[in-house]
Protein backbone atom coordinates (compact mmCIF):
# COMPACT_ATOMS: atom_id res chain seq x y z
CA UNK A 1 0.00 0.00 0.00
CA UNK A 2 2.09 2.91 -1.91
CA UNK A 3 -0.18 5.57 0.14
CA UNK A 4 0.42 4.26 3.67
CA UNK A 5 4.44 4.03 3.06
CA UNK A 6 4.39 7.34 1.80
CA UNK A 7 2.53 8.14 5.25
CA UNK A 8 5.12 7.32 7.12
CA UNK A 9 7.98 8.21 5.60
CA UNK A 10 8.06 11.86 6.87
CA UNK A 11 7.99 9.60 10.85
CA UNK A 12 10.96 8.03 9.96
CA UNK A 13 12.81 11.33 8.46
CA UNK A 14 11.99 13.13 11.50
CA UNK A 15 14.53 10.87 13.30
CA UNK A 16 17.52 11.08 10.74
CA UNK A 17 17.34 15.06 11.08
CA UNK A 18 17.04 14.54 15.23
CA UNK A 19 20.28 12.28 14.28
CA UNK A 20 22.08 15.23 12.11
CA UNK A 21 21.27 14.29 8.67
CA UNK A 22 23.23 11.58 7.14
CA UNK A 23 24.79 10.58 3.92
CA UNK A 24 22.71 10.21 0.76
CA UNK A 25 23.31 6.42 1.16
CA UNK A 26 22.04 6.19 4.62
CA UNK A 27 18.98 8.51 2.97
CA UNK A 28 18.44 5.64 0.55
CA UNK A 29 18.99 2.12 2.33
CA UNK A 30 16.91 3.79 5.59
CA UNK A 31 14.11 4.80 2.63
CA UNK A 32 14.17 0.97 1.45
CA UNK A 33 14.22 -0.55 5.06
CA UNK A 34 11.00 1.73 5.50
CA UNK A 35 9.78 0.48 2.68
CA UNK A 36 10.25 -3.12 3.06
CA UNK A 37 8.90 -2.99 6.25
CA UNK A 38 5.72 -1.60 5.82
CA UNK A 39 5.14 -3.97 2.88
CA UNK A 40 6.13 -7.02 5.17
CA UNK A 41 3.59 -5.44 7.72
CA UNK A 42 0.67 -5.08 5.92
CA UNK A 43 1.63 -8.22 4.13
CA UNK A 44 1.66 -10.09 7.09
CA UNK A 45 -1.72 -8.26 8.77
CA UNK A 46 -3.50 -9.23 5.56
CA UNK A 47 -2.92 -12.80 5.27
CA UNK A 48 -3.00 -13.37 9.28
CA UNK A 49 -6.67 -11.40 9.30
CA UNK A 50 -8.01 -12.99 6.26
CA UNK A 51 -10.51 -15.40 8.19
CA UNK A 52 -11.73 -12.54 10.33
CA UNK A 53 -11.67 -10.12 7.26
CA UNK A 54 -13.76 -12.33 5.58
CA UNK A 55 -16.30 -12.03 8.37
CA UNK A 56 -16.47 -8.55 8.80
CA UNK A 57 -18.70 -6.43 6.22
CA UNK A 58 -15.98 -3.32 6.18
CA UNK A 59 -13.17 -5.70 5.09
CA UNK A 60 -14.93 -7.97 3.30
CA UNK A 61 -13.85 -6.85 0.26
CA UNK A 62 -10.24 -6.88 0.73
CA UNK A 63 -7.84 -8.68 -1.50
CA UNK A 64 -7.35 -12.31 -0.12
CA UNK A 65 -11.23 -12.46 0.99
CA UNK A 66 -12.52 -11.66 -2.35
CA UNK A 67 -9.96 -14.51 -3.28
CA UNK A 68 -7.70 -11.65 -5.86
CA UNK A 69 -4.59 -12.81 -3.44
CA UNK A 70 -4.01 -16.07 -2.55
CA UNK A 71 -2.67 -16.95 1.13
CA UNK A 72 0.61 -18.61 -0.06
CA UNK A 73 1.33 -15.39 -2.60
CA UNK A 74 1.17 -13.04 0.81
CA UNK A 75 3.55 -15.49 2.66
CA UNK A 76 5.78 -15.03 0.17
CA UNK A 77 5.35 -11.13 -0.40
CA UNK A 78 6.00 -10.85 3.35
CA UNK A 79 8.94 -13.07 3.76
CA UNK A 80 10.90 -11.50 0.55
CA UNK A 81 10.09 -8.00 2.23
CA UNK A 82 11.04 -9.03 5.54
CA UNK A 83 14.49 -10.25 4.14
CA UNK A 84 14.76 -6.40 2.45
CA UNK A 85 14.32 -5.08 5.72
CA UNK A 86 17.43 -7.23 7.30
CA UNK A 87 19.64 -6.29 4.52
CA UNK A 88 18.62 -2.91 4.09
CA UNK A 89 19.14 -2.70 8.31
CA UNK A 90 22.76 -4.55 6.82
CA UNK A 91 23.80 -2.47 5.18
CA UNK A 92 23.21 0.90 6.96
CA UNK A 93 25.47 -0.61 10.28
CA UNK A 94 25.27 -3.51 12.93
CA UNK A 95 23.25 -1.99 15.30
CA UNK A 96 20.30 -1.85 13.09
CA UNK A 97 21.00 -5.24 11.90
CA UNK A 98 20.40 -6.70 15.05
CA UNK A 99 17.22 -4.88 15.96
CA UNK A 100 16.10 -5.74 12.35
CA UNK A 101 15.14 -9.57 13.72
CA UNK A 102 12.82 -8.09 16.54
CA UNK A 103 11.27 -5.39 14.27
CA UNK A 104 10.08 -8.23 12.09
CA UNK A 105 8.97 -10.17 15.05
CA UNK A 106 6.65 -7.09 15.75
CA UNK A 107 6.02 -6.76 12.30
CA UNK A 108 4.71 -10.28 12.53
CA UNK A 109 2.82 -10.04 15.51
CA UNK A 110 0.93 -7.11 15.56
CA UNK A 111 -2.17 -8.86 13.63
CA UNK A 112 -2.32 -11.50 16.55
CA UNK A 113 -2.22 -8.96 19.66
CA UNK A 114 -6.01 -8.04 19.26
CA UNK A 115 -6.96 -11.75 19.93
CA UNK A 116 -5.66 -11.58 23.30
CA UNK A 117 -5.38 -7.86 24.60
CA UNK A 118 -7.53 -4.43 24.21
CA UNK A 119 -3.57 -2.84 24.33
CA UNK A 120 -3.57 -3.75 20.65
CA UNK A 121 -3.90 0.06 19.91
CA UNK A 122 -0.21 0.65 21.71
CA UNK A 123 1.00 -2.49 20.57
CA UNK A 124 0.79 -0.67 17.03
CA UNK A 125 2.05 2.61 18.20
CA UNK A 126 4.81 1.18 19.61
CA UNK A 127 5.43 -0.83 15.68
CA UNK A 128 4.81 2.89 14.37
CA UNK A 129 7.50 4.36 16.67
CA UNK A 130 10.04 1.87 15.44
CA UNK A 131 10.19 4.48 12.25
CA UNK A 132 11.70 7.70 13.32
CA UNK A 133 13.90 5.71 16.45
CA UNK A 134 15.14 3.44 13.43
CA UNK A 135 15.79 6.40 11.52
CA UNK A 136 18.28 8.11 14.37
CA UNK A 137 19.76 5.00 14.72
CA UNK A 138 20.41 4.51 11.28
CA UNK A 139 22.68 7.46 11.22
CA UNK A 140 24.01 7.42 15.33
CA UNK A 141 23.89 3.64 15.88
CA UNK A 142 23.97 4.59 20.14
CA UNK A 143 20.72 4.11 22.76
CA UNK A 144 20.46 8.00 22.78
CA UNK A 145 17.65 9.41 24.60
CA UNK A 146 16.90 12.13 21.82
CA UNK A 147 16.16 9.19 19.15
CA UNK A 148 12.65 8.15 22.02
CA UNK A 149 11.10 11.24 22.39
CA UNK A 150 10.25 11.69 18.58
CA UNK A 151 9.03 7.88 18.88
CA UNK A 152 7.19 8.14 21.67
CA UNK A 153 5.19 11.04 20.07
CA UNK A 154 4.62 8.87 17.33
CA UNK A 155 3.13 5.70 19.83
CA UNK A 156 0.68 7.27 21.57
CA UNK A 157 -0.46 9.65 18.19
CA UNK A 158 -0.45 6.38 16.03
CA UNK A 159 -2.80 4.66 19.86
CA UNK A 160 -4.83 7.80 19.65
CA UNK A 161 -5.98 7.06 15.61
CA UNK A 162 -6.32 3.81 16.15
CA UNK A 163 -8.36 3.60 19.17
CA UNK A 164 -11.12 6.04 16.98
CA UNK A 165 -10.52 3.76 13.92
CA UNK A 166 -11.94 0.93 16.08
CA UNK A 167 -15.06 2.88 16.93
CA UNK A 168 -16.12 0.92 13.79
CA UNK A 169 -16.12 -2.34 14.81
CA UNK A 170 -16.87 -2.03 17.66
CA UNK A 171 -20.10 -3.93 17.26
CA UNK A 172 -18.33 -6.70 15.27
CA UNK A 173 -15.26 -6.89 17.94
CA UNK A 174 -17.64 -7.57 20.68
CA UNK A 175 -19.45 -10.56 18.78
CA UNK A 176 -16.13 -12.38 17.39
CA UNK A 177 -14.49 -11.77 20.64
CA UNK A 178 -11.97 -9.78 19.65
CA UNK A 179 -10.22 -7.03 22.06
CA UNK A 180 -10.13 -3.42 21.57
CA UNK A 181 -10.68 -0.28 24.03
CA UNK A 182 -13.94 0.45 22.31
CA UNK A 183 -15.39 -2.55 22.37
CA UNK A 184 -14.06 -3.45 26.22
CA UNK A 185 -15.02 -0.22 27.22
CA UNK A 186 -17.15 1.94 25.17
CA UNK A 187 -17.32 4.92 22.89
CA UNK A 188 -16.49 7.38 26.21
CA UNK A 189 -13.90 5.85 27.64
CA UNK A 190 -12.09 5.21 24.09
CA UNK A 191 -12.61 8.92 23.08
CA UNK A 192 -11.58 9.96 26.67
CA UNK A 193 -7.99 7.97 26.19
CA UNK A 194 -8.05 9.17 22.59
CA UNK A 195 -7.93 12.52 23.97
CA UNK A 196 -5.24 11.53 26.51
CA UNK A 197 -2.75 9.35 23.93
CA UNK A 198 -2.69 12.45 22.12
CA UNK A 199 -1.70 14.91 24.75
CA UNK A 200 0.89 12.78 25.39
CA UNK A 201 1.84 12.89 21.72
CA UNK A 202 1.81 16.72 21.60
CA UNK A 203 3.85 17.16 24.75
CA UNK A 204 6.99 14.58 23.13
CA UNK A 205 6.99 16.28 20.21
CA UNK A 206 7.80 19.67 22.43
CA UNK A 207 9.72 17.77 23.97
CA UNK A 208 11.69 16.13 21.27
CA UNK A 209 11.96 19.62 20.00
CA UNK A 210 13.29 21.55 23.43
CA UNK A 211 16.10 18.57 23.91
CA UNK A 212 17.49 19.17 19.76
CA UNK A 213 17.69 22.96 20.31
CA UNK A 214 14.78 23.32 17.83
CA UNK A 215 13.67 26.80 16.84
CA UNK A 216 10.55 29.05 16.17
CA UNK A 217 9.43 26.97 12.82
CA UNK A 218 9.58 23.76 14.72
CA UNK A 219 7.19 24.68 17.23
CA UNK A 220 4.94 26.59 14.58
CA UNK A 221 4.40 22.91 12.84
CA UNK A 222 3.32 21.63 16.29
CA UNK A 223 1.20 23.66 17.26
CA UNK A 224 -0.44 23.37 13.69
CA UNK A 225 -0.36 19.34 14.36
CA UNK A 226 -2.36 19.59 17.82
CA UNK A 227 -5.24 22.09 16.05
CA UNK A 228 -5.43 19.22 13.40
CA UNK A 229 -5.99 16.98 16.60
CA UNK A 230 -8.17 18.91 18.14
CA UNK A 231 -10.56 19.01 14.94
CA UNK A 232 -10.43 15.06 14.41
CA UNK A 233 -11.59 14.57 17.67
CA UNK A 234 -14.45 17.47 17.71
CA UNK A 235 -15.54 15.44 14.42
CA UNK A 236 -15.35 12.08 15.53
CA UNK A 237 -17.36 13.57 18.87
CA UNK A 238 -19.80 15.01 16.44
CA UNK A 239 -20.32 11.92 13.77
CA UNK A 240 -20.69 9.14 16.29
CA UNK A 241 -23.95 8.23 14.98
CA UNK A 242 -22.46 7.71 11.36
CA UNK A 243 -18.61 6.61 12.05
CA UNK A 244 -17.90 5.25 8.38
CA UNK A 245 -18.12 8.33 6.81
CA UNK A 246 -16.71 10.43 9.81
CA UNK A 247 -13.64 7.93 9.87
CA UNK A 248 -13.00 9.73 5.90
CA UNK A 249 -12.85 13.05 7.19
CA UNK A 250 -10.99 12.22 10.13
CA UNK A 251 -8.24 10.15 7.97
CA UNK A 252 -8.57 13.23 5.19
CA UNK A 253 -7.05 15.81 7.95
CA UNK A 254 -4.81 13.27 9.32
CA UNK A 255 -2.67 12.70 5.86
CA UNK A 256 -1.44 16.72 6.48
CA UNK A 257 0.06 15.70 10.35
CA UNK A 258 3.36 14.06 8.84
CA UNK A 259 4.37 16.23 6.29
CA UNK A 260 3.86 18.87 8.63
CA UNK A 261 6.02 17.88 10.71
CA UNK A 262 8.75 16.92 8.80
CA UNK A 263 8.62 20.19 6.45
CA UNK A 264 8.63 21.92 9.77
CA UNK A 265 11.68 20.10 11.51
CA UNK A 266 13.36 20.62 8.03
CA UNK A 267 12.90 23.71 7.22
CA UNK A 268 13.79 24.52 11.57
CA UNK A 269 17.15 22.83 10.81
CA UNK A 270 17.55 24.74 7.69
CA UNK A 271 16.82 28.21 8.79
CA UNK A 272 19.51 27.41 12.27
CA UNK A 273 22.20 25.84 9.64
CA UNK A 274 22.33 29.57 7.76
Amino acid sequence: MIEQTLFALPFAYIGVLFAGGGSPWQWVWFTIALFAARTAGMSFNRVLDAGIDSKNPRTSQRLIPRGEVTPLSAWILSFFFSGLLVLAAYMLNTLCFYLSFPAVAMLMTYSLFKRFSAGSHFYLGLIEAAAPIGGYLAIRPAFEYPAFLPGLAIMFWIAGLDIIYALQDMAFDRESGLFSIPARYGKKTALALSWGAYLISTAALAGAGLVSGMGVIYFCAIAGISGIMIAKQIIVFAGLNNIGETMIRVFFLNRFISPILFIGALADDLFRAL
